[in-house]
């Protein structure tokens, strides 16, 4: 029986793993489980149950414990387990390639598979680190001025949701299904509770264990649960959140349920999606782009043997083209295809997930070749298969299909948008402009992604405009990207997966994004003091401490917010002006000639160069002996606000924003707020100071 993981151990449906015997009232446990069995062979691989299994027990200890051990920890420090997370599945990745060559899946069906969702967790670590705060909330947006004298304050924060992020998976990806939903849902410090499908589940399970086995998971942070789960939306609350990846029935009729619709629970979908790839009118028979077309559209049909949710479904290709793609793909498909065991070795396309999954390809196949779709490439018949001993012949056992791709004749047939068979099946339809290229595409009703191959801006800009809106995301290709790109059906960790209407309408990925989904933006009002307070980012009017020690003279250990610096005042002279343009060449006429600077809206006159006033802020605020701050690591947000003339005056005010240490170094990196103004009181320039400090102040820095 394929355990679950559930409050902190390992479950099985019950002590005896073969369960009660049958009685007259029906069969026994061990009957009513399912049998998961070898997609090539058909030979029974493991049994899945959730008899007796308390759904609400798991719930409430990811809400409690979860929640706890998860709340303990900042972004950075969740950011740091998950690339140990990563390089814990790399050690052992070799056993989820075992087990899943057993699902069907090639060895390039794998890597995308496990390796891609090992890059993942790598990909969240680094962006968490880089884009997130060493802090548990998140500051959105701009501070919000609500009082003359700036002694009230708004602030946009995101801080995490308070229940478990229950994620069910589809069978097609259990390795990168999972984690590309774990991972943001870890980083924004939600706990996780993972429904993978269960023809494919004992590679979930595979990966849980070897998280369970490093150590490395925080007590409740991560459950498994492998079986059908009919009562689960029952116990849902307000602060849970739901991340569904299916058949859009089945996310209608969990949409449906109370949960959802009154109890507040977040319900995120990804489902079916008739994705289209366009062949541009550019894009003859012999271009680069052609080829690229032609090379995507087959991976596509082939790779994970079509069970993809973001293959392509639709080719639209110029009506003059239809032919020539067709004899393209089939040669290609001859050529490159070896349908059989993924353990023997050539294979390249293995079978699907199961010979239930084989049955429903066919059934809607037949769907739509009784809509006029015609076979133009590959048979329904049963496939002649490469065998794992090396011998060839059918294999009625597996879940096999050849490639299929249909010819439409009638652009408008309903079957042809509307009916998605979720294996290695395309359909081809031609068309004679670029306004019918577009309605076609949106004609699918919200996709996840289309592709576009095209050599003509013009042509990628009008289908832009067309199709932009029923698509979460668009693939140009062409000569120049071919080689790079990496692909019509590969999401990625930094873009938004997901797509609108059909699609589902859910933003699974998308870089923080998909963190801040699994947090409440909440709109926060008072003080400067109070804000600095709960942000840990101080807001101009909060206490500040000046006078004593310089602020760059302290480490990390000793600096606070509001640690400020106030120069004295330095005036700007004409020489000053003609010294800075001198030596840089900046001789822009607003700095060179008076007449000319005048008739300028923005100038009284000659003014001095921006630059030169921030190389004197510097020249005002540092410190510069040795000491705790080691580098200058930038500035951002500049902005000019009031020019400068000869003859005015110009000082600084630094003051300690905000202060990041960094978990794996031994320094951080300070913010500081940085403000030039005038003699007058007049804001010149405003600016954030970045500099690398020092964790422990060392013996030379006094």
């Amino acid at each position: 029986m394929l355990p679950s993981y559930v409050c902190g151990q390992w479950w099985v449906p019950s002590a005896d793993a073969d369960g009660p015997a049958a009685t007259a009232d029906g069969p026994s446990a061990a009957d009513r489980a399912t049998t998961v069995r070898d997609a090539s062979t058909g030979e029974p691989i493991t049994r899945v149950s959730t008899e007796g299994l308390d759904l609400a027990a798991a719930l409430d200890y990811g809400r409690t414990v979860g929640q706890r051990s998860l709340g303990a920890l900042t972004f950075h420090q969740r950011a740091l387990l998950l690339k140990r997370f990563a390089l814990a599945l790399t050690d052992r990745k070799a056993e989820l390639y075992e087990a899943s060559a057993r699902t069907g899946a090639t060895a390039a069906d794998s890597w995308v598979d496990i390796d891609g969702g090992i890059g993942v967790l790598f990909s969240y670590s680094s962006k968490g680190r880089r884009e997130l705060p060493n802090a548990q909330v998140y500051v959105d947006g701009p501070v919000e001025q609500l009082s003359k004298d700036g002694s009230f304050l708004g602030r946009h924060l995101y801080s995490r949701l308070p229940g478990i992020a229950v994620q069910i998976n589809a069978f097609n990806f259990p390795v990168w299904g999972s984690l590309e939903k774990f991972a943001p849902a870890f980083l924004a410090g939600m706990p996780t509770l993972v429904k993978p499908a269960t023809p494919t589940g004992f590679v979930a399970e595979a990966m849980v264990r070897v998280l369970v086995e490093s150590g490395l998971l925080p007590d409740g942070s991560l459950q498994l649960v492998s079986g059908s789960v009919p009562t689960l939306f029952d116990h849902l609350r307000l602060g849970d959140l739901v991340a569904f990846t299916g058949s859009a029935s089945t996310a209608l009729q969990l949409r449906r349920h109370q949960a959802v619709q009154s109890g507040g629970v977040r319900f995120t979908v990804e489902t079916d999606s008739l994705n289209a790839s366009v062949l541009g009118p550019d894009a003859a028979p012999g271009t680069p782009e052609f080829d690229a077309y032609v090379r995507q559209l087959v991976t596509e049909m082939t790779a994970k043997a079509g069970q993809k949710c973001t293959a392509i479904r639709r080719a639209v290709v110029p009506a003059a083209s239809v032919d020539a793609v067709i004899d393209a793909v089939a040669t290609r498909i001859a050529e490159k295809v070896v349908l059989g065991d993924p353990r023997a070795e050539g294979v390249t396309m293995g079978p699907l997930a199961s010979t239930a999954q084989r049955d429903e390809v066919l059934r809607q196949v037949a769907t739509l070749q009784a809509a006029g779709g015609e076979v133009v490439v590959g048979s329904t018949e049963q496939p002649e298969v490469l065998r794992a001993d090396g011998s060839r012949g059918p294999a009625p056992e597996g879940a096999f299909v050849s490639p299929l791709l249909l010819r439409f004749t009638d652009v408008a047939a309903d079957a042809l948008h509307q009916v998605e068979a979720f294996g290695p099946v395309a359909s081809i339809v031609g068309y004679d402009s670029l306004d019918q290229a577009g309605d076609l595409v949106s004609r699918g009703g919200g996709s996840l992604v289309t592709s576009v191959a095209t050599h003509d801006p013009d042509v990628a800009r009008q289908l832009l405009t067309a199709i932009g809106a029923f698509n979460g995301r668009l693939l140009f290709l062409n000569r120049d990207d071919a080689r790079s790109s990496t692909g019509h059906g590969s999401p990625q960790p930094q873009l938004v997966h997901g797509g609108p209407g059909r699609a589902g309408g859910g933003e699974e990925l998308g870089g923080i994004r998909a963190v801040l989904h699994h947090m409440q933006r909440t709109a926060v009002q008072g003080t400067p003091d109070l804000l600095t307070a709960l942000t840990g980012v101080w807001h101009a009017g909060a206490t500040v401490e000046s006078g004593g020690v310089h602020p760059f003279r302290k480490s990390l250990a000793e600096l606070r917010l509001g640690d400020q610096v106030l120069s004295p005042y330095r005036e700007v002279t004409l020489e000053d002006i003609e010294t800075f343009a001198a030596f840089t060449g900046d001789r822009f006429y607003a700095h060179m000639d008076e007449e000319a600077a005048a008739a300028n809206p923005f100038f009284p006159g000659r003014v001095a160069h921006g630059y030169l006033l921030i190389s004197w802020a510097a020249g005002l605020f540092v410190e510069p002996a040795p000491g705790p701050v080691l580098a200058n690591y930038g500035l951002e947000d500049l902005r000019f606000v009031t020019p400068v003339s000869p003859g005015d005056s110009i000082r600084v005010q630094l003051t300690a924003k905000q202060i990041t240490p960094r978990e794996t170094d031994d320094y951080g990196e300070v913010r500081w707020d940085a403000r030039l103004t005038n003699q007058r009181d007049e804001v010149v320039a405003q600016y954030d100071v970045l500099t690398l400090v020092a964790k422990k102040a060392t013996p030379s820095a006094g």
